[in-house]
């Protein structure tokens, strides 16, 4: 029997031997049939790409716009890299507030803090200057301006603002979360601990800015994680249930850049070739994962990041390959698809074997890159209510290929923690 075989039969995660409730699972599927149905039509857009950053006051003065918010993260700020930016804008007669405070998986303070300068320095614009989380903290303020009335937690979900943005602009200096594209941004509370999404096609950037110079100085250990996270978001927007011709085209050509370029850009990080085509694969991840969502590898991740802060990239990169193996048969097609497009598998491989190959690859991949094979510092204790919330999160909303209800994801948890548990030491 394949490894696939074997984890689907000993994890009972097959349909049949499902825990979750008839009735809920009809209400998912039903839930995600409509969606996918009412695809086509959706007010999905995409951001016109820059090439420099120097082509961003053109935007603005073409706008009238005279004050900025420039949101981005500690590390970013230490390094400068919004100084050309920031000399850019003033050259041009433009102002530029700076918060520089957003933390790696952005919080509710971080949205409520840069909101509030924006306020204070007469802002008219937002630039979200960094990786994911920059450009996530970015996309809170935008809704908290829009809806100065409504706390951040209380658009979590599906198309909560229902109001306009002021104009927001992208600047990712990872290539990985592919925020620059999509309509999630995702949000931290500092008091539970609960990592949510937020989720409106007001939160797409109208801009991007997409200059692989600013990934040049990255450390190899971000390089390969957000590579991996923009492989999380291809995959996972694949192999679920709510794909279009476009989605699909999008992911397969995201695999495909990150298979040939996310080891070379690792390392080798002067290679502005491989740079750029791992800029173009998030890009195309982002575009795939905004319209046909993700799965519960996300789900997972968001709770473990919003509990231990965990990184998000790193945590989707561990989980991938087990999650993978979990969803078995259900998933084997698909993967086996991405696997001889390619050249991870033969082209006349079965589809067992073929996407059996595609999970070793990640597994390697991911060896490969320093990222470890569980993640540690789990809490036992902490697993039914992060599996609840990642219960959540995940249903009915994602369009997975394998439905799993919160005592199956509880599972899932010890699975990635390798049955090692913080509080058991």
């Amino acid at each position: 029997m394949s490894t696939i075989g074997r984890a689907n039969v000993d994890q009972s995660t097959n349909e049949g031997a499902s825990f979750m409730h008839l009735a809920r699972r009809a209400w998912c599927r039903t839930y995600q049939t409509v969606f996918r149905i009412a695809l086509p039509v959706l007010p999905y857009t995409e951001p016109r790409i820059l090439e420099h950053a120097e082509e961003v006051p053109a935007v603005l003065q073409k706008r009238s716009i005279h004050h900025v918010l420039i949101v981005t993260d500690p590390g970013i700020a230490r390094l400068g890299l919004t100084a050309p930016l920031e000399t850019a804008l003033a050259s041009k007669g433009i102002s530029a507030a700076v918060y520089a405070e957003t933390r790696a998986n952005p919080t509710v303070s971080n949205v409520e803090e840069a909101a509030s300068l924006y306020r204070e320095s007469t802002c008219q614009a937002i630039i979200g200057f960094g990786g994911g989380s920059a450009m996530d903290c970015a996309k809170g303020v935008g809704a908290r301006i829009a809806q100065p009335k409504k706390p951040i937690n209380k658009m979590r979900g599906l198309l909560r603002i229902h109001r306009r943005l002021p104009l927001l602009i992208a600047v990712p200096t990872t290539a990985g979360t592919g925020s620059e594209v999509t309509l999630a941004a995702v949000i931290t509370d500092d008091e539970t601990h609960y990592k949510y999404p937020i989720n409106d096609f007001v939160l797409i950037p109208r801009f991007a800015v997409h200059d692989p110079e600013f990934t040049r100085g990255l450390p190899a250990s971000i390089t390969g994680q957000t590579g991996m996270d923009a492989l999380t978001h291809a995959v996972e927007a694949f192999i679920g249930r709510s794909t279009t011709p476009y989605t699909r085209k999008m992911a397969r050509q995201a695999v495909q850049l990150i298979h040939d370029n996310l080891l070379e850009a690792y390392e080798c990080g002067g290679n502005m070739r491989a740079r750029r085509n791992m800029l173009s694969a998030a890009y195309k991840a982002g575009v795939a994962f905004t319209r046909s969502y993700v799965g519960y590898v996300h789900a997972i991740a968001h709770s473990l990041g919003g509990r231990y802060g965990i990184p998000h990239g790193l945590a989707n990169a561990i989980i991938l390959p087990h999650m993978l193996r979990a969803y078995g048969e259900a998933a084997a097609p698909k993967l086996a698809d991405l696997a001889r497009m390619a050249g991870i598998a033969p082209a006349n491989a079965l589809d067992n074997v073929a996407a059996e190959a595609f999970i070793d690859w990640v597994d390697r991949m991911n060896a490969a890159l320093g990222i470890p094979k569980y993640v540690t510092g789990i809490r036992r204790s902490d697993i039914p209510e992060m599996a609840a919330h990642a219960d959540a999160e995940a249903n009915p909303l994602y369009p997975v290929p394998l439905l799993m209800d919160r005592l199956e994801l509880e599972h899932m948890y010890e699975v990635v923690a390798g049955g090692m548990f913080e509080d058991e030491n």
